[in-house]
């Protein structure tokens, strides 16, 4: 009996390894989280190539009731955590493992391609990346400037920076690369700190891992105003740039009119 952390990758059902089919296929419960990304493929087709029922998980079932809903099952049962990309990109997964070692719960781990490493296609070399940021949805009396704060240090250090979008898939509701430009622009306007304007160079990319990615260079402004097609999106703002890392963006830079 063992509990499966097994990472799908970036697209579709047809991202999971060979490893982490089988895996699943054995297993006699199958959970997913569904709050960390967005897969290009419904939940039925997953139960399809599976052949099993496929329940997905919130934020709330992994974080508060992971030892009712999952650890206690995989005592006694073969149970798989599905993980949209690979399996400890969120510290809640992490989490969840230490969790399950703690139980003295048998575990095995199964990884996958990761928006870390994916964002290699814009040309950017994934060890010239500070340190990532998520970029929340605005709420009421709460704005917080932690991806301002991020992209600042990572620029002091020469740095790229990958934001994450938000996401809320229970209501069918994705940050938008505009918005999050927007987010970043208004705390500029607070802190006058010259970290980010309009005219700031950054990529725009939507679908990275799929057979449709969209990724847009440009300033600010001009990304703004693209239409990026269906998420998963996420931003990326360049630090000191290689010849040839410039020499690759020039094949997504948006042409002045």
């Amino acid at each position: 009996m063992a509990l499966y952390f097994i990472g799908l990758g970036l697209d579709s059902e047809k991202d999971i390894t060979l490893k982490g089919l089988q895996i699943v296929q054995n297993c006699d419960h199958v959970f997913l989280e569904g709050y960390t990304s967005k897969l290009n493929c419904t939940i039925k087709d997953l139960e399809k190539l599976y052949g099993k029922e496929v329940k997905v998980l919130n934020r709330k079932d992994t974080e508060e009731n992971a030892e009712k809903i999952i650890l206690q099952k995989a005592k006694k049962n073969n149970v798989a955590f599905l993980v949209i990309g690979d399996i400890f990109s969120a510290t809640t997964h992490l989490d969840l493992w230490v969790r399950a070692k703690k139980m003295k719960i048998k575990t095995k781990l199964v990884h996958n391609a990761s928006i870390l490493t994916g964002v290699s296609v814009t040309g950017l070399q994934v060890y010239n990346f500070g340190k990532t940021t998520s970029i929340p949805f605005p709420q009421k009396n709460w704005e917080p400037e932690t991806p301002y704060k991020v992209l600042e240090m990572n620029q002091e250090n020469g740095l790229h920076t990958l934001l994450l979008l938000d996401i809320d898939p229970a209501n069918n509701k994705f940050m938008s690369i505009s918005d999050a430009i927007k987010v970043l622009l208004k705390i500029e306007s607070k802190k006058n700190k010259k970290v980010f304007n309009k005219d700031s160079m950054c990529l725009g990319c939507a679908r990275i891992g799929s057979d449709s990615p969209v990724i847009k260079y440009g300033k600010a402004k001009k990304i703004m105003t693209q239409n990026f097609g269906k998420p998963p999106y996420c931003l990326i703002v360049p630090g000191k740039l290689h010849f040839f890392e410039e020499e690759v963006l020039h094949f997504w830079e948006l042409v002045e009119k």
